[in-house]
């Protein structure tokens, strides 16, 4: 089960806020408080599942968790690469938070793949697009590992080395996590990867994507939609609103869907989530966009956004996690 959030303090009387979602985070004009997703828990081999954990300097803004499953053939065993973003409306979270650490302990030994679970920049201290910017650095060094190895090379990372299976190389993400992958994709169809390394396909679980049109799941909870629309215009000043490319995918000036650089896609999206509609937009856009690859939608029913991060052992979180598994072992 997730860490429940803290209480929050009073809001200061000096000082102006610029946004609030409680009780998770209030960003103050001149300041940010975070009271959820703050907690760190170190990297081990998690006595449930055998999945063992460790950390990795990427670069000076970029660091990772990685999960690696437990192994009976240590030495022949290659496995699907799952590179994941974590959610948090771009503002929380973290690879190093209890809450993913526990998910991913969990979803490495189900899928029997290996995680690369990226720490990127947080906003507001770091406005998206820093986000994109570290998440590209991170799927870079991911796949350097396909070159030969260099005399001194002590940014390769053993376990990618000798376990990964770069023909099944997948993006993942929640929530942002989500929105972050989809860049990335789309940045691997501009510009490429290195090593004539492509991406299998994209994991999409509850994608933040917003726009000026009204979708049936806005009014699920005006409130909540209203301030995912503030959340983004503080993580991204430079934002021209929810019509910016970079969160509304489907406008004019958005790369088209049809040059997505993968060949599979899946979809999760909560039934009583506000951007579950926005989800689905994504999955049928896609298909009708003339991309020639595969598409899955798969809803949790009666359940919210990113739920399976607080009751990881509900029913419809157990069942997502098996739709997950099943796409990148298939």
């Amino acid at each position: 089960m997730a860490a429940a959030p803290v209480a929050p303090p009073p809001a200061s009387a000096d000082d102006e806020i610029v946004y609030e979602s409680m009780p998770c985070i209030r960003v103050y004009k001149n300041r940010v408080e975070r009271y959820f997703g703050t907690e760190f828990v170190a990297a081990s081999t998690d006595a449930a599942t055998g999945v063992a954990s460790r950390d990795v300097v990427i670069s000076p803004n970029v660091s990772a968790r990685l999960y690696l499953p437990r192994l009976d053939d240590e030495s022949a065993a290659k496995l699907p690469i799952l590179v994941y973003y974590h959610g948090g409306g771009f503002c929380l979270g973290s690879a190093f938070n209890p809450t993913f650490h526990a998910y991913f302990n969990t979803f490495a030994g189900l899928a029997n793949v290996l995680v690369v679970s990226v720490e990127y920049r947080l906003a507001p201290e770091h406005p998206v697009p820093a986000a994109y910017a570290d998440s590209w650095d991170a799927l870079a060094w991911v796949v350097s590992h396909l070159a030969a190895p260099a005399a001194d090379d002590s940014n390769r990372d053993p376990w990618i080395a000798g376990h990964a299976d770069f023909s099944r190389l997948y993006l993942g993400g929640e929530s942002a996590g989500s929105n972050i992958a989809h860049h990335m994709a789309m940045r691997v169809a501009a510009e490429g990867l290195a090593h004539g390394s492509r991406i299998r396909g994209l994991v999409m679980i509850h994608p933040y994507f917003l726009g000026t049109d009204k979708v049936p799941s806005d009014d699920l909870s005006p409130e909540v939609r209203q301030s995912l629309g503030s959340l983004w215009r503080v993580m991204c000043p430079t934002t021209t609103g929810e019509d910016d490319p970079l969160i509304n995918p489907f406008v004019d000036g958005a790369p088209p869907l049809a040059s997505l650089a993968c060949g599979r896609v899946l979809v999760c999206v909560g039934e009583g989530d506000v951007l579950r509609d926005r989800g689905r937009a994504y999955y049928d856009r896609l298909r009708a966009s003339g991309w020639p690859g595969e598409a899955e939608i798969w809803q949790a029913p009666g359940k919210g956004h990113t739920f399976h991060l607080l009751e990881p052992s509900c029913e419809e979180a157990v069942a997502q996690d098996k739709v997950i598994s099943d796409f990148l072992n298939r």
